[in-house]
This record gives C-alpha cells, structure tokens and sequence, in this order.
C-alpha cells in the first residue's frame, strides 16, 4: 500500500462476504457484480446518504451486461484487492446498469464528455455527496497502459483533490452541472425546402465507397437510411438510391452482420464494416429489420428480404420470449480475454469442421484479411466476402453446386458454434426496446405477408400492456418509472398493431397513451422532455438520433399519423409545435437528425391509404404492404375499394390488389 501513498491512519474496510448487496438487485449488470469485494451500492439515496455522513466522494461506475470493456475493467480493476480496499475506504462505491437507468447514465456521459473525459462505457464518474460529478472517464487500466492512467492511481489521485481542495471541487462540478442544463430553442419555420437541404447534409456524409456514414467507428444510422430510402422512392433520384444500396450492401456482407445466424452487432471498428464490437442490441436490430423490410418492399431485392429473415430468426432465436416478449441485448463475448469468441474462427478451426471442398468454397465465401482481429490475428470474423458466381467463376465449380455446397457447411459452422459456450443474454423486459420490437415485427408481417409475425408481435404487445403498464402508468421495467422513450414507443406499436389489424381497441388505447405522454413528458413550447420530472436538476429535450432514433422525432411522427387517422385537431397541433421546436437545431445534426427529417417528411408528403374492404382481403393485405415513405393505413366500412390521398387530395380509388401491388412500386 505505501508505494500507492494510501493515507495513514485511515479506517480501511474489505468486504469479507460471498456476495455484496448487489445481489438483490434485479439487473443481471448489478447482480454480475455481486461477488466482488466491493462494497458496491445500487443508485439510490442510502449511497449519497451515507457519503454525507462520512464526508466521501461517490465513485459511480455505469455500463451493460452486454460490454466488453465493463467486464475487462471489472477483471483487471474491480476484482482487485487492493482497488476494492482503495473503493470501499476512501470513497461510496455505487454501481449502475445504465439499460435500467438510461436517465441518469445520460446526463453524467453529458458531464464526463464535457470534463473532456470522453463517452461511452464502462462510465466512470466521481461524484459529490450531493451528487455533482467532478471528474471522469471511461475504461481504466489497472496500472498505467497505452496512455492512459492506472485506476489504482486515479482514486488516490481523486482522493487526494477532494479531500484537499474541496471548495475547488464544489466550484467545478456546480459549473459542470450548469453546463447540462439545456439551452432555450426558439421555433424555427417548417418548410418542404429543409427536405432537400437535409438530403444534401446526409448525403455529404456518406462513404460512397463503403456505405454508411462518416469514418470509423461506424454506426449503423436507421433514421439517416429511412429517410433517405423515403426520398429516394418518391423522387427517383439515383444519389439517394445508390446511397441507400451501397450501406445495406456494405454492411449485409460485412463482419457487423453475423453471417451464421443473422442479425447485427452494436457497430464496426472499422470504415468498411468488417470486424465489430460484437454485442447485439434489441434497438440495433428492431431498427435494421425495417430498414431491410422497407428496402425490399421498395427497391425489390431479394437480397434485403433474405437479411430481414435472418434478423428475424437471430430475434427468435436469441431475443425473445416463445410465449411473448423481446429481451434487452446479447453480450460481446464469454470471458473479457477472448473478445468475440464466440463468434470467430481461426483458419484451422474451419478445417476441422469442414471437409477440404467445402473448406475451399467457404473459405472464399467468408474469409476477408480485413476482417482478423487486432488482438488475435489468428482468429477472423466471417463476411461476405465473395458471391456465389464469384465463388463458381475462380473455383471451375457450377453455381448452384457452389449454392449447395455454401448452406451444407454454413449449417456445418453454425452447428460447431452451437456448442461453444454461448454468450449471455439479458432477458429483462423493457417497455421502450419491445415497443421498437412490436413495431417492426409488424412491419415484416406487412411487407413479407407471414402471420406468425403479426401474431407473435401482438403476443408480446399484450405482455407488454401486462407488465408494464401498472395502474394505466407505464414502467421502464420492474419498479423503474417510463422514461419518454417507454411511453412513445409503446404508442407506435399500438398504432402498427392497429396498421396491421384494423382494430380500432389499439388506435383508441394508443390515443389515451399519447394524450399521457403529452400530459406527462411535454413542454408548452413544444417537443418533449426525457423524463417526467427533472433527474439530477435537468429534464432534457433532444431530437439527435444517438444512434437509435429520437424518441422526440418519433414522437412528431406518430402525432402526424394520429391526426390522420383520428382528424383530431390536437394532434396536429401538437406535431407542428414539435417540429418547428427543432427546426432550427436540426439543420445543424446533419446525419443525426434523420428521424427528424422522416418526421418532416411526414408533416408534408404523408400518403393516407383508406382500407374500405375486408381486413383479410388481398386488397388490404396489398394496402398493408405499402411502405418505404410516409404512410398511414386507416380503416373504414367495406366497399371494395382503397382510397389513397395526399395533402388532402384523394386519388381514384383502388378496386384490386394487383393494382395496390403496382401503386406501391410507383408510390
């Protein structure tokens, strides 16, 4: 200890027990760290409580289940000895799931990025006994490495600063909290113009050679592709087409995109999509199926469907609930030393399983240089990294030998994985990521016409309703009050199961939601707050897509549909407000403000598709498949007929479904 200068005289303390007091918590982040000799906290006021008592610091660490750097920090850091005796003597351990606190882990990443300590998890915040952060970062090393600081090194550091300079420390961080508050927006003017000007932004940020947007790391951009993929169909441009096709591509054979058993990782390391952080996210790929499901209802590549189902078998599979239910996310890896594990392959691995044909022929299908792993060369992610006739032409094989030969040892490979050990996945329920998932199951029912899929997502919609909403009050997850997103998001799955079903129960209980979440979360200038009471002195209103859409886009999105479909006045109203509120911040968003953008789309060029025929009907079932721009499907008595209008100008009325299908690809 006295190499580290750890103060004399001071009263050390080790947990001693088996498991700490995380071991009551709900969430499986807490509850992974229950064997630490940490005196770990739960967020709550029994920490910052005792921390006044005892003159302390707080020291907040905040991450997911799902995060490789958590669990390195937490090997090399937190299941130290001498780190948890530095923790629980000098200061209030306390330890957050930031997937159950989404609230509280925002506006601290806010306070540390703005320190100049950067973003991301695991958070690392050193906070006040009334809870004002005064310095923070991310992942810590034990010792110093790579440039930067030993966490054993930082806590004495830290220590030492409050403890000595304290009304320096009080002085910093009450300007760091002035700093969270958000600044007054003034309403800007809504006009069709910003649609194209916002087209120019995106388009100015997309790689065209690689697809995406900006350099690495890169983050799939759903709002970004949804717009653009709208603009696209309605005006024929082929900027926005190619644009659209080069990222779907692009990241459809890349490592980001598991290519054993569908679905997406978080994002990639590098600009060309090869080699990701591997944990899979509910939000990540609820959003890619319908960017994937729209592409192929509106640009027709069976290549989009093809993805789409894989998203939705990796769902099932992995994500959700036989009986109803979409679980939260799919960690990274096994064990914080093997960094994707799971899901990698060395060379001789491959041929172990694989006899030498079909080694050669998928050796060239999945195998990249770009897609080995920095840590691990030896080991690669699979890509896609050639095409069947590629494939045929460079091997002297015909192409439907080489398509046999591709899915015998693609159910080879993902039989092999099956029996790795299997990365854990957190079942929590959050009413925010099944609301998003509800949405675009629907939406494949819709676009791929599998009833399965609406009947599963409105089983999870009724299990949603059950345990989520307590009382007619809408909960985040088990004794964790909604957050906006919660309320928003399980708004749109009650208006996509109306969509999906012409059942106006769905459209009468997504109104008494929405006039709640106007009620609770809005602000009289327009746009809505993040919270329904202020979270550590700050409710704060943001339209930035983070990647995963704006709750506040979605939201003006979903007011423009509800007035649509209910002629309520209010509604309008309340999405003009919403809009003109980040009008003026949006333009500066660029690529961030892509929901925003489809919202606006919406505001003016929504198509309203009158079903007047029998729910089961081709001709509604053609309705339903409409997609790719704004739309809004609404139901009323059977004549036969379809009645499409936009801006209040109705068209001839639609008698038959095949002419429904033709109006979709011209839509």
């Amino acid at each position: 200890m006295t190499r580290l200068g750890f103060p004399p005289g001071l009263r050390v303390s080790v947990v001693n027990a088996l498991m700490n007091r995380l071991a009551n918590e709900r969430s499986p982040y807490l509850q992974h760290a229950a064997h630490q000799k940490i005196d770990w906290y739960p967020w709550g006021d029994e920490a910052f409580e005792r921390a006044g008592r005892e003159n302390k610091p707080v020291f907040l660490s905040s991450g997911g289940v799902w995060c490789h750097w958590c669990h390195v920090m937490a090997k090399e850091c937190f299941e130290d000895d001498e780190v948890a005796l530095f923790l629980n003597s000098l200061y209030i351990p306390v330890k957050l799931d930031r997937d159950e606190r989404p609230d509280i882990d925002r506006r601290y990443q806010q306070a540390v990025a703005a320190m100049g300590g950067g973003s991301g998890w695991p958070l690392s915040v050193f906070l006040t006994p009334d809870r004002r952060p005064f310095y923070g970062g991310t992942y810590f090393p034990l010792n110093d490495q790579h440039g930067r600081p030993g966490f054993k090194k930082v806590l004495l550091a830290v220590n030492e600063f409050f403890s000595r300079q304290r009304e320096e420390v009080m002085q910093y961080s009450g300007r760091v909290m002035t700093a969270l508050a958000p600044e007054p927006m003034e309403p800007g003017h809504l006009s069709p113009e910003a649609l194209e000007q916002a087209e120019h932004a995106i388009l100015a940020h997309s790689d065209a050679q690689n697809g995406g947007f900006g350099d690495a790391p890169k983050f799939p951009l759903p709002g970004a592709l949804a717009f653009l993929l709208a603009r696209a169909g309605a005006k024929q441009d082929p900027s926005l087409v190619s644009a659209v096709r080069t990222t779907l591509d692009r990241m459809a054979r890349g490592g980001i995109h598991d290519q054993l058993a569908g679905g997406f990782h978080r994002y990639s390391t590098d600009e060309a999509w090869m080699v990701p952080h591997f944990e899979k996210m509910a939000e990540d790929n609820a959003w890619l199926l319908r960017n994937y499901l729209e592409a192929y209802a509106v640009l027709g590549d069976e290549g989009y469907r093809s993805v789409a189902r894989g998203i939705i078998a990796f769902t099932r599979e992995v994500l959700s609930d036989p009986a109803g239910g979409f679980f939260a996310s799919q960690d990274a890896d096994v064990t914080p030393d093997d960094e994707g594990g799971y899901f990698t392959w060395t060379d001789a691995q491959l041929r172990s399983v694989l006899s030498d044909e079909e080694y050669r022929v998928l050796s060239l299908r999945f195998l990249d240089e770009r897609g080995r792993l920095a840590h691990d060369p030896e080991k690669r992610v699979l890509c896609g990294a050639r095409g069947p006739a590629e494939i045929a032409a460079e091997t002297g094989l015909a192409e439907d030998s080489v398509d046999s030969i591709l899915v015998r040892g693609r159910e080879k490979l993902l039989a092999e994985r099956g029996r790795r050990e299997v990365p854990f996945v957190d079942r929590t329920l959050y009413a925010s990521l099944n609301g998003m998932y509800i949405t675009s199951f629907l939406t494949a029912y819709r676009v791929l016409g599998d009833p399965g899929l609406r009947d599963f997502a409105l089983r999870s919609l009724d299990r949603t309703l059950r345990e989520r909403v307590i009382d007619g009050t809408v909960m985040h997850s088990d004794g964790v009050p909604a957050l906006l997103d919660d309320q928003i998001y399980l708004v749109e799955a009650l208006v996509a199961a109306y969509e999906a079903t012409g059942d106006h129960a769905f459209l009468e209980r997504a109104e008494r939601f929405m006039d709640g979440c106007i009620e609770t979360f809005g602000d009289e200038s327009g746009g809505f707050f993040d919270t329904a009471a202020a979270v550590l002195g700050t409710r704060l209103k943001r339209v930035e897509d983070t990647p995963h859409p704006s709750a506040n886009a979605v939201a003006a999105t979903l007011l423009v549909k509800l007035h649509h479909m209910t002629g309520s006045e209010r509604y309008r109203f309340a999405a003009e407000r919403t809009l003109r509120a980040f009008a003026s911040s949006s333009a500066a968003l660029g690529v961030h403000a892509g929901t925003y953008d489809c919202a606006l789309d919406a505001w003016f060029n929504t198509l309203t598709l009158t079903v007047e025929a029998a729910r089961d009907s081709d001709l509604a079932q053609a309705a339903r498949k409409v997609c790719g721009r704004p739309v809004v499907v609404i139901y009323g008595s059977d004549r036969g007929r379809v009645l499409p209008c936009v801006n209040g100008a109705c068209f001839e009325a639609i008698t038959d479904a095949a002419a429904m299908s033709a109006y979709q690809r011209r839509a």
